[in-house]
């Protein structure tokens, strides 16, 4: 089996903590790490890492090009269908391919993902598997059914047709733009069951994450961890601190619980992981050859205008001032403003969110 993850350098303190949970809990697994960055320094190399490999080394076509219009939250995830199409040909041999996040941990083999991938093409996790908490249905609808911090494929025919209609997808659209119907990589998979032969996994053991908390059940036996009697195989700490921290606070009862045990284990993990600041590291692709900062507008402009974006063939090597002269900025920094203030009404909204929760729960519990 390949497990991979898809990071910049700020996120190698995560990849390391996921890498050796990966390595100590299944047996035979291959390690990769996509690491979209100019180049591979030593300081990010690790015993745990069987294999780095720069996201441009994997790409097909103008890698540059392709890159500049993604701010650093987009970019990890842009390159992630391309990355599987890479591992096929790098790993002729191998017949099963897994992505985690880097906030993934991994507690124990993945012994009934094995199983189903002999025979089943493509697998996804929901975020949700029961209903109830209305924040976390808000948010799926938003940000994608299925969360794209795992998937699983197989070498089939079938797994192989998915990955490339969603690799076309991410190279065209892989923006943060739920307005208009996009997060990143994730809300494309809703579409997925559509279009192919997908297993909905349904394995309460599998990407647990604080989003699963509320009435969750989870219990440990003998030092093993279950969620309402489905063995452990990993969680997915995303938004680990602040926003981890506020789901326990809202979902978990007070006092001792197996997940905040299990949550101040990884927390000195991740820490120690972290403890050569490499979590500081500035995005390679975060700047002009010349040192200039990229302004995120100018990427945003760069991704409307094709006909700027196909005539350069290395943006890296400009600057902002030419593609402010390049591109129609002023009219995006007016629609910006315009989305401020969508944002300040979505803020307004949250108060009526919490109403409509308030009134469900009296009409209906």
């Amino acid at each position: 089996m390949i497990i991979f993850t898809s990071i910049c350098a700020n996120y190698l303190h995560k990849a390391r903590t996921l890498a050796k949970s990966v390595k100590e809990n299944i047996p035979n697994a291959t390690f990769v790490v996509c690491l979209t960055e100019r180049e591979v320094l030593p300081q990010y190399e690790y015993s745990y890492f069987d294999e780095i490999v720069l996201a441009k080394d994997a790409w097909e076509g103008n890698f540059n090009r392709f890159i500049f219009k993604h701010a650093i939250v987009e970019a990890s995830t842009a390159v992630k269908g391309q990355f599987f199409r890479y591992l096929y040909e790098a790993f002729p041999d191998e017949q099963q391919f897994v992505y985690l996040d880097p906030d993934i941990y991994v507690y124990s083999d993945f012994i009934e993902l094995k199983l189903l991938l002999e025979t089943r093409p493509i697998v996804l996790c929901p975020h949700l598997l029961d209903p109830g908490n209305i924040d976390m249905e808000l948010s799926s609808t938003a940000h994608g059914v299925y969360n794209l911090g795992f998937l699983g494929v197989n070498r089939s025919q079938e797994a192989q047709t998915f990955i490339k209609w969603w690799a076309d997808r991410l190279y065209l659209f892989c923006y943060d733009d739920i307005q208009n119907g996009i997060f990143t990589d994730q809300k494309w998979i809703d579409l997925a069951p559509c279009f192919f032969d997908v297993e909905i996994f349904k394995h309460r053991g599998y990407d647990f994450a604080p989003w699963s908390l509320l009435e969750c059940g989870m219990t440990e036996e003998s030092g093993e961890f279950y969620v309402k009697g489905d063995p452990l195989r990993f969680i997915h700490f995303s938004g680990y601190g602040d926003s981890a921290q506020k789901c326990m606070r809202d979902w978990l009862p007070p006092g001792d619980h197996p997940f905040k045990r299990l949550y101040a284990s990884y927390s000195e993990l991740h820490d120690a992981n972290n403890c050569d600041n490499i979590s500081k590291t500035q995005w390679t692709y975060g700047y002009y050859s010349s040192g200039e900062n990229i302004e995120d507008s100018i990427r945003v402009a760069y991704r409307k205008d094709y006909d700027v974006m196909f005539s350069v063939e290395n943006p890296f090597e400009l600057s902002n001032e030419y593609f402010e002269g390049k591109l129609n900025v002023s009219k995006l920094l007016t629609k910006s403003k315009k989305t401020l203030t969508r944002a300040t009404n979505i803020i307004r909204y949250q108060g009526f969110r919490a109403f409509t929760k308030k009134l469900y729960n009296k009409l209906f519990n």
